[in-house]
């Protein structure tokens, strides 16, 4: 925490208060405003700035100008406390004192942006791209951290799990005083190889035959923040690992990624929500843009040099995609892709046939995330049977459905059994079905994205038309419904 007359800075939270105040600053804004409150006094050159905000990137200096000015313009009367020195940098004057702690919270609550005095070790890569749209989610993590050793980060497929997991990892490693290690799950086919992958990523030597209580032990006391990608299909395994080496280690903390929660003592599950999309019939150019699922969009079309520009239908239609495709990022990024080269309205006219359209994903990317219909086969094809059979009959219902409804598409002709209620349950845990929180009633819904691939998947079954049919002798009995 620095303070300087009625200001604040708190690290931790990563918030800039006056009088106990928040004041808005954008997540870029406030980690320049962080490097220059550490270096109170002293000369911040330009380029130490961008090195240090945007690692590994190649920034242009009037990026770095823009969220200059909102700093100078959140601390109002008090902008002359941030001084340019012309074609060199930044400074921050005046007396700015350090209050410290010494909880676990204020481990994190230095400067991801900070330098370690140690040389600790990590495989995260550089980020080879900004973030877009998920300064709350940071936040949100960053205080999990905080106070729990045990976080998964939970969502359908596409919603960009793994990308905030690596940026979170990337955030706190300066300031951990530990090693922050990513290990990759999804090229396992043997769950009892995970212990394996574990101890050969973290550089352990075991000798004889490797599980979880070999493993817990070799960390021991070590301080280390270790990320598990890609859990859900070996989720017994690496939620058997994780929770001995949140029991054994004492300094160790897990961070999982996981389309199914992992459902151990001690985990604090967030699920990621999709991005900001604008509200229908919203066509004011000023609003649409406010919204990051548009932002994501517009950054993806100018990184291929491709801008297009944002007049006429254009931008309306771009906000029609957007909630078309839920706001989930992968999805968005296929579209603006597909957009560069044939424009909005022509993607937004052809979203019917979207695991079609919506391809050609990067070249290194994984085979599941180079189409849109891979990133969904992967999830369907984690399921038992009977759960993939009731995922792809409830994509009929198009404006949501009852446990009732959905009952009668499966054709049972009583109440709904536990073993029903058992499956409609592992949908929702597999960030497939969505509690419908608009409705007064109880009832469950797909999103439309999930929808649509849930109906294809249909057509290509035998069923289609027993399921129409159900559905339509069940919506014939309007007390049902």
């Amino acid at each position: 925490m620095y303070e300087f007359r009625e200001w604040e800075v708190d690290l931790a939270r990563r918030e800039l208060r006056t009088r106990g105040v928040p004041v808005p600053l954008g997540g870029r804004a406030f980690q320049i405003f962080a490097v220059l409150v550490q270096s109170a006094g002293e000369l911040v050159t330009k380029d130490e700035l961008m090195a240090r905000v945007w690692p590994g990137a190649i920034v242009e200096e009037n990026k770095l100008q823009v969220h200059i000015s909102a700093v100078r313009k959140a601390l109002g009367t008090d902008r002359g406390a941030l001084r340019t020195s012309f074609g060199r940098g930044y400074r921050l004057v005046g007396s700015w004192t350090i209050r410290k702690g010494s909880t676990l919270a204020d481990r994190f609550a230095r400067s991801p942006m900070g330098m370690c005095v140690q040389p600790f070790l990590t495989n995260v890569p550089a980020a080879s791209f900004e973030l877009v749209g998920r300064t709350a989610a940071m936040k949100h993590l960053q205080a999990f951290l905080s106070v729990s050793r045990m976080i998964t980060l939970t969502g359908p497929g596409g919603i960009g799990k793994t990308v905030l997991a690596m940026e979170l990892t990337r955030s706190v490693f300066p300031t951990f005083d530990g090693d922050c290690w990513i290990v990759d799950l999804v090229s396992l086919s043997d769950p009892s190889l995970v212990p394996s992958r574990v101890a050969s990523v973290l550089g352990l030597n075991l000798a004889g035959e490797i599980s979880p209580e070999s493993v817990g032990p070799a960390i021991g006391a070590r301080r280390l923040l270790l990320v598990l990608d890609n859990c859900e299909h070996v989720v017994d395994a690496a939620a058997k690992l994780a929770e001995t080496i949140v029991r054994m280690c004492p300094h160790a903390y897990v961070l999982a990624t996981s389309r199914e929660v992992l459902r151990i003592e001690g985990e604090h599950v967030y699920r990621v929500p999709p991005l900001d999309v604008p509200p229908q019939n919203d066509e004011e150019p000023n609003s649409i843009l406010g919204h990051s699922a548009v932002q994501l969009f517009i950054a993806r079309t100018r990184a291929l040099d491709l801008a297009i520009p944002l007049h006429g239908r254009n931008l309306p239609s771009i906000a029609a995609i957007c909630r078309r495709l839920d706001g989930i990022p992968l999805a968005i990024e296929f579209a603006a892709a597909r957009a560069a080269m044939l424009g909005p309205e022509v993607v937004l006219s052809r979203l019917d046939e979207r695991f079609g359209l919506l391809t050609g994903g990067r070249r290194t990317a994984l085979p599941r995330h180079q189409t849109l219909r891979a990133a969904f086969d992967w999830s369907y094809e984690l399921l038992p049977e009977q759960e993939r059979c009731l995922l792809r009959r409830l994509g009929i219902f198009a404006a949501g459905f009852t446990l009732e409804a959905a009952n009668a598409v499966m054709g049972n002709k009583c109440r709904a059994t536990s073993v029903f209620l058992e499956q409609i349950s592992n949908l929702v845990a597999k960030s497939l079905v969505m509690v419908d929180g608009s409705a007064p009633a109880c009832r469950w819904r797909l999103l439309e994205t999930i929808r649509a691939y849930a109906l294809e998947i249909l057509a290509e079954s035998s069923e289609t038309d027993q399921v129409q049919r159900r559905c339509a002798e069940f919506l014939r009995d309007p007390s049902r419904r």
